[in-house]
């Protein structure tokens, strides 16, 4: 595979649904990450035929979510005179309910994310995410359904985004040596605390190709191999205090851990 691999998302909605699957597609390439490109609330042949175009020049995969049977149609035809492999998200779940249950598709776009109140609790639940990243505001630790804690580079930021598509509003805190961890961390339950921690080795490679995207040199002190093992053992007695379970997210993928995430805190809630 190329280093990284483009992917095209037309969709007559948002496209959500389809960069989720490729996303996941994607994480079975050896943690590949693609580079998604929305084409989002398409109505008519125009941006279609457009990025068929792109899409052939650049060697890029197109996959997408349209309902309106003309705008499929037209897509496939323009897919096959160029050349260009386009894949249907939806097409086949939808031909398979039509088909079993004998029913008809309405055939609108949008449905999938109609504004009801599950809709509403998810958008709620991201930005909940990004305005408690990273800790930025301890505070919101306190309103978290689940908390990360973790050294630099264990997926805290990824994780907490997937977990906010399932409604759980996830905070996330770095585990520095140097930096005492918020008080917060201390008062809440340690059923809504995950631990993160990954192998010195995997970090090291993590970080060391981090460092490389960044143009920086490979021997910096943020992925030297004692460097990274003082880390681990400050966060593994963090961890220790707090009480809380510990996941391993070495060669997992973030749909993975994230799975092992939720069930962990509906065993910790008692549901």
């Amino acid at each position: 595979m190329r280093m990284t691999p483009i992917v095209y998302v037309i969709s007559d909605s948002v496209g959500e649904t389809a960069e989720f699957v490729v996303r996941a597609a994607a994480s079975q390439f050896n943690g590949s990450r693609a580079e998604i490109r929305r084409i989002s609330y398409v109505d008519d042949m125009e941006p279609i035929r457009e990025t068929v175009q792109a899409a052939k020049e650049i060697g890029a995969l197109i996959a997408y979510t349209l309902v309106i049977p003309e705008l499929k149609e037209g897509l496939v035809r323009e897919a096959v005179e160029h050349g260009v492999t386009a894949v249907d998200i939806m097409g086949p779940m939808v031909s398979a309910f039509q088909t079993t249950f004998q029913a008809e598709p309405k055939n609108r776009p949008g449905l999938v994310h109609k504004l009801d109140d599950e809709y509403f609790r998810r958008v709620e639940a991201i930005e909940f995410a990004v305005k408690y990243d990273d800790g930025k505001d301890p505070r919101g630790l306190l309103r978290a359904d689940v908390i990360l804690i973790g050294v630099s580079r264990t997926s805290k930021t990824p994780l907490s985004m997937f977990l906010a598509h399932k409604r759980l509003k996830a905070a996330n805190v770095p585990l520095v040596p140097e930096v005492e961890p918020p008080e917060e961390l201390f008062e809440v339950s340690p059923h809504k605390v995950i631990g993160l921690t990954i192998s010195a080795s995997e970090l090291n490679l993590i970080r060391t190709e981090r460092l490389k995207a960044l143009g920086l040199r490979e021997e910096a002190n943020y992925a030297a191999f004692e460097r990274i093992k003082m880390e681990l053992e400050y966060a593994e007695r963090i961890m220790e205090k707090v009480g809380c379970p510990v996941i391993n997210v070495s060669n997992k993928a973030v749909e993975e851990t994230t799975s092992i995430i939720v069930d962990q805190i509906k065993r910790g809630s008692g549901r």
